[in-house]
């Protein structure tokens, strides 16, 4: 276990006494052994603390504490006031599971707990019209007794599980009736964590089984917009900024220099500048033959924007621009700081590489390029800039993966991990995405189509102790269209640094937003798509700054995570920075039945050996479709108050 550490947290500076007092009432009670399971407004009214929503920075500082120990944090309070202690990483495998899934179970228990949510569920379970049946959620989950049978009848799996890849779409099931995207919310609400949109690109799939009459779901996956910088990540494929640069000096090239070369002219041509030109912040000329000045001007220009941004009181009006305005929404306040800024950097690289790539790029002009301070520091620049632009379009993170009963008995984790990566899915996404990027359409002021093609699939286990699922995790290529003696698979890339915000709950999020917004209004977070990363993030950022507390501390949850990563082509690096212009890929993209083929490898790999064995039968066996409905597939909805019963418990 590692040593615990105390940090101190207090009111910030101009509390009064009183709110001091109540803080003090709080931590003492959540001291206490007791004081733990309970809601937020519980804990406020054993600490008797009353209505703090007045009280802006007490009302934050409580929130947050109360999602401290509630994640395992220990608070003791002595002389000097309440000391925090970040929760001890244990040893103990099974322990360490315990602990995390603890954690994240408040976080979905509160959000189940919501009327909203609840009706949802519930709705889902009640049975509807839908042709001449009545049909159900629970007409899409697979009896365990019958799935055992099925497999004891077909040794070979084949008639019993007929895997195949569903993307979801705004279509309805023409099964059941139910949208496609309410099919996939309900059963994610049955993961150990709590159900979030993700921001950004975001593909959900379901995995349904053809051999049952209302295809049964299997499990479920979602390819989503990646986490923009992570070390491990980047330094295995090779695109890490000082690794790439390294490989460079070691080896330049006429190719690699005319990719830089073409790398400025890209970045400049894709700035859309007329209201620059008629404002006069920008000269016909300068982009020819720029200066130090101007650079200034820009930046400038981009601050006074941001600034401008961030006081205005139309976002309702950014966001009702027609999706293809591209110049309406790239003049707006947002964008054009967004541009003034690029073009600065854009036009400072140029001024700091130009003399190097001229009158023609060549492998000596890159390498003295990279032997002179100010030219190395402008590589860097554009290497960094490249790899943004290209990490959301050819990189994808797997954030939703894993089986629902009662085929998860059968490792069918395995068997969506290695569909999230078939061709199927890949032609998906890129039919999906061939179309105008909306932030780089609104830098450009026209329609700007990104590459489309997937080239890495990453993503990070529940779990830091260990991965059951992506462990061993490797098929032959072949059984995908590629070349035989090949495989393809989840690489282990090193772990996570326990770094984010899961562990804090939407109401103290936005305790800390409003505690932000009152002490500087010229500080928002619109969540306006294109304004930045992770606007929850920036949130909890801007709220914990306010307290005076150390963001960087409590920003982590202690719960490290191993990373893992699929590559789809063998050209990683070069295809993924845009040096090549195409993937070649280890799989054929358009096979057509690649789901059907991963299915009987994985049958065979992995199912048929499980369902040998006594103990996962009778595991399998106890999830009933009989009244009351004793499913692992079933949402566990939390009891509202004590009595609560099941939606059809009465029935029995």
């Amino acid at each position: 276990m590692t040593e615990s550490k105390y940090l101190p947290l207090n009111l910030p500076a101009g509390s009064s006494s009183a709110e001091r007092a109540k803080f003090l009432r709080l931590c003492r009670a959540l001291s206490e052994p007791a004081g733990s399971g309970s809601t937020h407004a519980q804990r406020l009214e054993h600490a008797g603390l009353g209505d703090i929503y007045a009280q802006p920075a007490l009302a934050a500082a409580v929130h947050t504490a109360i999602d401290l120990v509630d994640q395992g944090w220990v608070v003791q309070v002595d002389r000097l006031g309440p000391l925090f202690s970040p929760p001890a990483v244990q040893g103990d495998r099974d322990a360490e599971k315990s602990r995390i899934r603890a954690q994240e179970h408040l976080r979905r228990d509160e959000q189940l707990l919501r009327p909203s949510v609840r009706r949802f569920v519930q709705g889902m379970e009640r049975p509807h019209q839908f042709g001449e049946s009545l049909v159900s959620v629970f007409d899409l989950m697979r009896d365990g007794r019958e799935l055992t049978d099925a497999l004891r009848r077909d040794p070979t799996g084949r008639t019993a599980i007929q895997p195949y890849v569903q993307v979801v779409d705004d279509s309805a099931c023409s099964l059941t009736g139910f949208r496609l995207h309410d099919m996939w919310r309900y059963f994610r609400h049955t993961w150990s964590n709590a159900y979030a949109t993700v921001p950004g690109r975001s593909m959900p799939i379901l995995v349904r089984d053809a051999a049952t009459p209302h295809h049964a779901v299997i499990g479920l996956a979602a390819i989503s917009s990646p986490v923009v910088q992570i070390a491990e990540r980047d330094s295995w494929m090779g695109w890490e900024t000082d690794e790439f640069l390294q490989s460079i000096r070691e080896e330049p090239t006429d190719a690699l220099a005319r990719w830089v070369d073409r790398r400025i002219s890209v970045q400049i041509d894709a700035i859309y500048v007329e209201d620059l030109l008629r404002g006069g912040v920008l000269q016909p000329t300068d982009i020819a033959k720029p200066t130090q000045e101007l650079v200034g001007r820009l930046k400038a220009d981009a601050e006074r924007y941001r600034q401008r941004h961030h006081r205005s009181a139309t976002i309702r009006e950014v966001r009702n621009i027609e999706r293809d305005a591209w110049v309406t929404r790239a003049e707006t306040d947002l964008f054009r700081s967004k541009r003034s800024a690029a073009l600065a950097e854009a036009l400072d690289i140029q001024m700091g590489l130009g003399s190097f790539l001229r009158p023609a790029p060549s492998a000596g002009g890159l390498g003295a390029a990279l032997a002179d301070r100010r030219a190395h520091a402008q590589l860097r620049r554009l290497i960094r800039r490249a790899r943004g632009e290209r990490v959301g379009t050819v990189i994808a993170d797997l954030t939703v993966c894993g089986a629902v009963a009662p085929y998860n008995g059968l490792t069918a984790g395995k068997l969506v991990g290695a569909l999230a990566a078939s061709p199927a899915v890949l032609a998906a996404y890129k039919e999906k995405y061939n179309r105008p990027s909306e932030i780089a359409s609104a830098m450009a002021g026209r329609p700007i189509v990104r590459e489309a093609r997937l080239s890495f699939i990453s993503t990070t286990s529940l779990y830091g102790t260990g991965s059951s699922q992506y462990n061993r995790l490797f098929w032959p290529a072949e059984v995908v269209g590629g070349e035989a003696g090949t495989r393809m698979g989840f690489h282990e890339l090193g772990r996570s640094r326990s770094f984010g915000t899961s562990h804090f709950t939407d109401e103290t999020v936005e305790a800390l937003l409003r505690l932000s917004s009152l002490r500087d209004s010229s500080v928002r977070v619109n969540s306006l798509f294109g304004e930045g990363v992770s606007p929850r993030l920036r949130k909890v950022r801007l709220g914990l700054a306010a307290l005076g507390w150390p963001t960087n501390e409590l920003l982590k949850h202690g719960r490290q995570r191993i990373l893992y990563g699929v590559p789809l082509v063998r050209n990683l690096r070069d295809y993924s920075l845009g040096i090549d212009d195409d993937p070649d890929y280890f799989l054929d993209p358009s096979l057509p039945d690649g789901d059907q083929r991963i299915a009987g490898w994985w049958l065979d790999r992995w199912a048929l050996r499980r369902a040998g064995q006594p103990e996962v039968r009778e595991a399998m066996a106890r999830h009933r479709l009989t009244r009351p409905v004793m499913h692992g597939a079933r949402v566990p909805l939390p009891p509202e108050e004590e009595g609560w019963l099941p939606l059809d418990a009465s029935e029995n």
